[in-house]
């Protein structure tokens, strides 16, 4: 697959993610008059872990074997993205206004490009960091159209814990993203709904009738559980940095729903929805291309077939190992000479190698 084929999946998979998660968003608003938040949170993530791994088996998917390095960021990525961050943003909206949550929630992105870039070190360009403002501004036009009330202090700092926490989530989840994405977002999605409903029940909430529960439940596998499935797949291919600013996208494709449920196209709408474009249109049109340094490969270890192959000799048609779901990941027994060479590449899995100076 060619380098720009290789990034237009990825971009498709984050919009595609955004917009189940945006659309969803209004949904769950109709179905929180009959059911408390975090019983709703419960449900959502009860919904996807079901769903997906109810798919895992009608497809008798083969099992998935984490490496030994991958279990602590994989664990890490669940405590902090499934268990602790919702908890802060319950804890955080129980005490602050809905608009003011709003315009917070979109710190997630602005965490999650500030940790890939710093500490992860992805590649961040002039027109990379220029579209990835314009989104974020674009969400939170929509967020300061509606009125923001921020609230008290500490429900503020709890939901931009919940923000940075998830931040945190993203960039260690695109460390396992290898790794069969339907069974990372069942795995997520299982330990977070039974973390939730089990602190929803200890703190007195009921649950609903069982057309409640299965309605919150599909809810949840769409906007939850398959959303998640396509911003991994979008971590694998384009990095974290730039996933997440497709997934800021989510608030304007909610707000597309809230117009055919009824509600009216304002100036701040279209607004915030010229941004996102531009912003898009920025990431699209990005060029990266410089030297780059591929080191040896050992025998049999696990890497990826591009059109670059053949200019280390490479043949295709390699046996295929079982490490990843869809991922073009593979072993073969011929070790690669170091390659000095240039071509345009995004911070994908498949271009993990250091820039020469």
């Amino acid at each position: 697959m060619t380098v720009h084929g290789w990034r237009t999946r990825g971009i498709q998979a984050a919009l595609g993610s955004a917009l189940l998660f945006g659309a969803g968003t209004p949904i769950a608003k109709l179905l929180l008059a009959d059911v408390s938040p975090w019983m709703l949170a419960g449900l959502l993530y009860a919904g996807s872990g079901i769903g997906l791994g109810l798919y895992r088996l009608a497809r008798r998917a083969p099992r998935v074997r984490p490496r030994a390095g991958e279990w602590l960021p994989l664990a890490g990525a669940i405590l902090s993205g499934g268990v602790v961050a919702p908890v802060l943003l319950f804890v955080g909206l129980s005490h602050l206004p809905a608009s003011g949550a709003s315009l917070l929630l979109n710190a997630e992105s602005v965490f999650t490009a500030v940790i890939a870039w710093w500490v992860f070190r992805e590649n961040r360009g002039p027109r990379v960091v220029l579209g990835f403002a314009a989104i974020v501004a674009g969400a939170a036009v929509l967020a300061v159209s509606s009125g923001v009330d921020a609230g008290g202090a500490w429900p503020s700092i709890a939901v931009l814990a919940a923000c940075l926490l998830w931040g945190v989530d993203n960039n260690l989840t695109r460390v396992v993203s290898r790794l069969d994405a339907v069974w990372l977002a069942a795995l997520k999605g299982s330990v977070a709904g039974c973390v939730n409903l089990s602190l929803a029940l200890a703190l007195g909430s009921r649950l609903p009738g069982s057309a409640q529960v299965l309605a919150s439940m599909a809810l949840g596998l769409a906007a939850y559980g398959v959303s998640l499935v396509l911003f991994i797949v979008a971590l694998r291919k384009v990095g974290t940095a730039r996933a997440g600013a497709y997934f800021a996208v989510a608030p304007f494709f909610g707000a597309l729903v809230a117009v055919a449920l009824g509600d009216v196209v304002t100036l701040p709408l279209t607004a915030a929805g010229l941004l996102m474009v531009a912003g898009v249109w920025l990431h699209v049109t990005e060029r990266h291309d410089h030297l780059h340094w591929h080191p040896p490969t050992a025998p049999f270890e696990a890497h990826t077939h591009d059109e670059f192959d053949e200019r280390r000799g490479e043949a295709p048609g390699d046996a295929r190992s079982d490490v990843a779901d869809g991922a073009d990941e593979h072993r073969h027994a011929a070790a690669h000479a170091a390659l000095s060479h240039r071509h345009g590449h995004y911070p994908d899995t498949a271009h993990r190698h250091t820039h020469e100076p």
